[in-house]
Protein backbone atom coordinates (compact mmCIF):
# COMPACT_ATOMS: atom_id res chain seq x y z
CA UNK A 1 0.00 0.00 0.00
CA UNK A 2 1.44 3.44 -1.12
CA UNK A 3 1.47 5.38 2.58
CA UNK A 4 2.29 9.30 1.15
CA UNK A 5 -1.38 9.78 0.12
CA UNK A 6 -1.17 8.95 -3.57
CA UNK A 7 -3.57 6.65 -5.10
CA UNK A 8 -3.33 2.94 -5.12
CA UNK A 9 -4.13 1.23 -7.96
CA UNK A 10 -5.05 -2.52 -8.84
CA UNK A 11 -6.93 -3.65 -11.99
CA UNK A 12 -10.68 -3.11 -10.62
CA UNK A 13 -10.12 -1.53 -7.04
CA UNK A 14 -8.55 1.87 -6.67
CA UNK A 15 -7.80 3.36 -3.64
CA UNK A 16 -6.98 7.10 -3.28
CA UNK A 17 -5.60 7.69 0.43
CA UNK A 18 -5.36 11.20 2.39
CA UNK A 19 -4.90 10.59 5.89
CA UNK A 20 -7.06 10.24 7.66
CA UNK A 21 -9.43 9.07 4.92
CA UNK A 22 -9.40 6.28 2.69
CA UNK A 23 -11.77 6.46 -0.74
CA UNK A 24 -11.94 2.77 -2.04
CA UNK A 25 -13.55 3.14 -5.71
CA UNK A 26 -15.12 0.03 -7.38
CA UNK A 27 -13.46 0.66 -11.17
CA UNK A 28 -15.21 -1.67 -13.63
CA UNK A 29 -17.57 1.34 -15.24
CA UNK A 30 -18.58 -0.44 -18.58
CA UNK A 31 -20.46 -3.09 -17.02
CA UNK A 32 -22.48 -0.87 -13.84
CA UNK A 33 -18.98 -2.13 -11.89
CA UNK A 34 -20.35 -5.38 -11.67
CA UNK A 35 -18.07 -7.77 -9.96
CA UNK A 36 -16.56 -11.00 -10.62
CA UNK A 37 -14.00 -13.28 -9.05
CA UNK A 38 -10.57 -11.04 -9.43
CA UNK A 39 -12.63 -7.42 -8.38
CA UNK A 40 -13.83 -9.60 -5.21
CA UNK A 41 -9.92 -10.25 -4.35
CA UNK A 42 -8.93 -7.06 -4.75
CA UNK A 43 -11.94 -5.37 -2.39
CA UNK A 44 -10.78 -7.85 -0.42
CA UNK A 45 -7.27 -7.04 -0.62
CA UNK A 46 -7.32 -3.31 -0.59
CA UNK A 47 -9.62 -3.29 2.06
CA UNK A 48 -7.45 -5.69 4.41
CA UNK A 49 -5.05 -3.39 4.04
CA UNK A 50 -7.09 0.24 4.67
CA UNK A 51 -8.38 -1.45 8.00
CA UNK A 52 -5.29 -2.56 9.22
CA UNK A 53 -3.67 1.23 8.58
CA UNK A 54 -4.03 2.49 12.17
CA UNK A 55 -3.59 5.72 10.10
CA UNK A 56 -6.81 5.70 8.14
CA UNK A 57 -10.03 6.82 11.30
CA UNK A 58 -12.35 6.65 8.06
CA UNK A 59 -13.37 5.04 4.93
CA UNK A 60 -16.10 5.89 1.68
CA UNK A 61 -16.33 2.98 -0.59
CA UNK A 62 -18.08 4.25 -4.29
CA UNK A 63 -18.46 3.25 -7.70
CA UNK A 64 -16.62 4.95 -10.66
CA UNK A 65 -18.90 6.94 -13.15
CA UNK A 66 -22.16 8.21 -12.66
CA UNK A 67 -24.48 5.00 -13.55
CA UNK A 68 -23.52 2.34 -10.58
CA UNK A 69 -22.38 2.00 -7.37
CA UNK A 70 -22.47 -1.73 -8.65
CA UNK A 71 -25.10 -3.87 -9.75
CA UNK A 72 -24.14 -6.91 -8.28
CA UNK A 73 -22.27 -10.29 -9.64
CA UNK A 74 -21.37 -10.05 -13.75
CA UNK A 75 -24.36 -12.30 -15.20
CA UNK A 76 -21.96 -13.88 -17.47
CA UNK A 77 -19.77 -15.12 -14.48
CA UNK A 78 -22.83 -15.92 -12.43
CA UNK A 79 -23.80 -18.06 -15.36
CA UNK A 80 -20.92 -20.53 -14.69
CA UNK A 81 -21.82 -21.01 -10.99
CA UNK A 82 -22.91 -24.65 -9.83
CA UNK A 83 -23.84 -25.00 -6.27
CA UNK A 84 -20.39 -25.20 -4.80
CA UNK A 85 -18.61 -22.24 -6.67
CA UNK A 86 -21.64 -20.23 -6.02
CA UNK A 87 -21.47 -21.15 -1.98
CA UNK A 88 -17.40 -20.34 -2.71
CA UNK A 89 -18.76 -16.90 -3.85
CA UNK A 90 -21.17 -16.79 -1.06
CA UNK A 91 -18.46 -16.76 1.47
CA UNK A 92 -16.52 -14.48 -0.33
CA UNK A 93 -18.84 -11.77 -0.17
CA UNK A 94 -20.00 -12.44 3.58
CA UNK A 95 -15.94 -12.19 4.50
CA UNK A 96 -15.84 -9.07 2.81
CA UNK A 97 -19.00 -7.19 4.17
CA UNK A 98 -18.24 -8.55 7.92
CA UNK A 99 -14.69 -6.90 7.51
CA UNK A 100 -16.49 -3.56 6.77
CA UNK A 101 -19.05 -4.25 9.47
CA UNK A 102 -16.63 -5.01 11.77
CA UNK A 103 -13.87 -2.51 11.07
CA UNK A 104 -12.31 -0.44 13.69
CA UNK A 105 -13.03 2.90 10.84
CA UNK A 106 -16.40 4.56 10.55
CA UNK A 107 -17.19 3.38 6.75
CA UNK A 108 -19.46 5.38 4.42
CA UNK A 109 -21.24 4.33 1.20
CA UNK A 110 -20.96 6.90 -1.39
CA UNK A 111 -24.18 5.61 -4.19
CA UNK A 112 -24.31 7.54 -7.52
CA UNK A 113 -26.83 5.37 -9.62
CA UNK A 114 -27.77 1.41 -9.23
CA UNK A 115 -27.03 -0.19 -5.90
CA UNK A 116 -28.73 -3.42 -6.67
CA UNK A 117 -28.09 -6.87 -5.51
CA UNK A 118 -24.52 -7.91 -4.19
CA UNK A 119 -23.79 -4.04 -4.81
CA UNK A 120 -26.73 -3.24 -2.73
CA UNK A 121 -25.39 -5.78 -0.09
CA UNK A 122 -22.15 -4.43 0.37
CA UNK A 123 -23.79 -0.85 1.44
CA UNK A 124 -25.44 -2.34 4.01
CA UNK A 125 -22.51 -3.30 5.46
CA UNK A 126 -21.42 0.09 5.66
CA UNK A 127 -21.91 2.37 8.83
CA UNK A 128 -23.86 4.87 6.92
CA UNK A 129 -25.24 5.34 3.33
CA UNK A 130 -25.26 8.28 0.85
CA UNK A 131 -27.16 8.41 -2.26
CA UNK A 132 -27.94 10.83 -4.99
CA UNK A 133 -30.85 11.56 -6.98
CA UNK A 134 -30.44 9.32 -9.62
CA UNK A 135 -29.99 6.58 -7.27
CA UNK A 136 -31.64 3.19 -7.75
CA UNK A 137 -31.38 0.49 -5.06
CA UNK A 138 -33.43 -3.37 -4.58
CA UNK A 139 -32.34 -6.89 -4.26
CA UNK A 140 -33.61 -8.34 -7.28
CA UNK A 141 -32.32 -11.97 -6.63
CA UNK A 142 -35.45 -13.37 -6.17
CA UNK A 143 -36.33 -12.93 -10.29
CA UNK A 144 -32.75 -14.35 -11.08
CA UNK A 145 -34.57 -17.27 -8.95
CA UNK A 146 -32.21 -16.94 -6.58
CA UNK A 147 -31.49 -15.56 -2.97
CA UNK A 148 -29.04 -12.70 -1.81
CA UNK A 149 -25.51 -14.01 -0.96
CA UNK A 150 -24.00 -11.35 0.40
CA UNK A 151 -26.29 -11.01 4.25
CA UNK A 152 -28.88 -9.16 2.65
CA UNK A 153 -31.37 -11.53 3.85
CA UNK A 154 -30.07 -10.55 7.43
CA UNK A 155 -28.76 -6.68 7.45
CA UNK A 156 -31.67 -5.38 5.06
CA UNK A 157 -34.59 -6.43 7.90
CA UNK A 158 -31.69 -4.94 10.55
CA UNK A 159 -31.99 -1.54 8.54
CA UNK A 160 -35.70 -0.93 7.59
CA UNK A 161 -37.35 -3.60 9.32
CA UNK A 162 -39.18 -7.13 8.74
CA UNK A 163 -42.28 -5.83 6.47
CA UNK A 164 -40.44 -3.37 4.17
CA UNK A 165 -37.20 -5.91 3.97
CA UNK A 166 -39.42 -8.59 2.94
CA UNK A 167 -41.33 -6.57 0.35
CA UNK A 168 -38.29 -5.33 -1.21
CA UNK A 169 -36.93 -9.15 -0.88
CA UNK A 170 -40.00 -11.24 -2.40
CA UNK A 171 -41.01 -8.82 -4.90
CA UNK A 172 -37.25 -8.12 -6.23
CA UNK A 173 -38.38 -4.69 -7.24
CA UNK A 174 -36.06 -1.42 -7.10
CA UNK A 175 -36.84 1.56 -5.67
CA UNK A 176 -35.49 4.94 -5.95
CA UNK A 177 -33.73 7.52 -3.81
CA UNK A 178 -36.32 8.98 -2.08
CA UNK A 179 -38.15 6.09 -1.05
CA UNK A 180 -34.90 4.59 0.14
CA UNK A 181 -34.47 7.83 2.44
CA UNK A 182 -38.55 7.43 3.73
CA UNK A 183 -37.77 3.86 4.96
CA UNK A 184 -34.33 4.62 6.29
CA UNK A 185 -32.10 2.69 3.84
CA UNK A 186 -29.89 5.53 3.40
CA UNK A 187 -29.11 7.84 5.88
CA UNK A 188 -29.12 11.51 3.23
CA UNK A 189 -30.03 11.97 -1.11
CA UNK A 190 -28.03 14.65 -2.29
CA UNK A 191 -27.20 15.56 -6.01
CA UNK A 192 -24.73 13.97 -8.09
CA UNK A 193 -22.12 16.93 -7.43
CA UNK A 194 -22.39 17.14 -3.96
CA UNK A 195 -22.07 13.46 -3.17
CA UNK A 196 -18.34 13.24 -2.69
CA UNK A 197 -18.19 16.52 -1.05
CA UNK A 198 -20.35 15.68 1.35
CA UNK A 199 -19.49 12.15 2.00
CA UNK A 200 -16.03 13.30 2.74
CA UNK A 201 -17.20 16.24 5.18
CA UNK A 202 -18.89 13.81 7.50
CA UNK A 203 -16.24 11.80 7.44
CA UNK A 204 -13.72 14.36 8.53
CA UNK A 205 -15.78 15.21 11.18
CA UNK A 206 -16.42 12.45 12.46
CA UNK A 207 -12.57 12.09 12.05
CA UNK A 208 -12.31 14.83 14.37
CA UNK A 209 -14.14 12.84 16.97
CA UNK A 210 -12.73 10.05 19.84
CA UNK A 211 -11.40 7.21 17.32
CA UNK A 212 -11.55 4.96 19.79
CA UNK A 213 -14.79 6.07 21.24
CA UNK A 214 -16.43 5.69 17.81
CA UNK A 215 -14.90 2.48 17.26
CA UNK A 216 -16.39 1.45 20.70
CA UNK A 217 -19.69 3.00 19.87
CA UNK A 218 -19.87 1.20 16.71
CA UNK A 219 -18.46 -2.53 18.53
CA UNK A 220 -21.32 -1.89 20.95
CA UNK A 221 -23.66 -1.06 18.88
CA UNK A 222 -22.81 -4.70 16.55
CA UNK A 223 -22.91 -6.68 19.50
CA UNK A 224 -26.77 -5.58 20.84
CA UNK A 225 -27.65 -6.35 16.92
CA UNK A 226 -25.81 -9.38 16.35
CA UNK A 227 -25.55 -11.13 19.62
CA UNK A 228 -28.38 -10.21 22.00
CA UNK A 229 -28.96 -6.58 23.74
CA UNK A 230 -27.57 -8.14 27.05
CA UNK A 231 -24.62 -8.46 25.61
CA UNK A 232 -24.16 -4.92 24.13
CA UNK A 233 -25.34 -3.50 27.83
CA UNK A 234 -22.20 -5.40 28.57
CA UNK A 235 -19.87 -4.10 26.42
CA UNK A 236 -21.24 -0.44 26.49
CA UNK A 237 -20.12 -0.69 30.38
CA UNK A 238 -16.76 -1.86 29.90
CA UNK A 239 -16.00 0.51 27.30
CA UNK A 240 -17.54 3.39 29.15
CA UNK A 241 -14.98 2.75 32.01
CA UNK A 242 -12.15 2.54 29.45
CA UNK A 243 -12.92 5.68 28.04
CA UNK A 244 -12.35 7.61 31.42
CA UNK A 245 -8.53 5.84 31.80
CA UNK A 246 -7.38 7.58 28.18
CA UNK A 247 -6.08 10.74 28.11
CA UNK A 248 -7.69 11.71 25.22
CA UNK A 249 -10.87 11.78 27.16
CA UNK A 250 -8.94 14.00 30.02
CA UNK A 251 -7.89 16.52 27.35
CA UNK A 252 -10.84 16.65 25.42
CA UNK A 253 -12.20 17.55 28.61
CA UNK A 254 -9.79 20.29 29.55
CA UNK A 255 -10.70 21.94 26.17
CA UNK A 256 -14.81 22.00 26.86
CA UNK A 257 -14.18 23.65 30.22
CA UNK A 258 -11.53 26.25 28.55
CA UNK A 259 -13.92 27.00 26.01
CA UNK A 260 -16.76 27.57 28.69
CA UNK A 261 -14.39 29.52 30.60
CA UNK A 262 -13.64 31.78 27.89
CA UNK A 263 -17.45 32.21 26.92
Amino acid sequence: MRRDGKIMNKKFIKCNLTKPLATVIIDRPEVLNAYHDQLLDELDSVLSKVFSNQEIKAVIITGKGSKAFSVGGDIEWLEEFNGNTAKEMSRKGHKICNMIENSAQVVIAAIDGYAIGGGLEITLACDMRFATTRSRMGQPEVKLGIVPGFGGTQRLPRLIGLAKAKEMLFTGNIIDATVAHEIGLINKVVTPRSLLPIAREIAMEITDRSSQAVSMIKNAINLGYEDNIAAGYQYETKAFGICFENEDHHQRISKIKQIIKDG
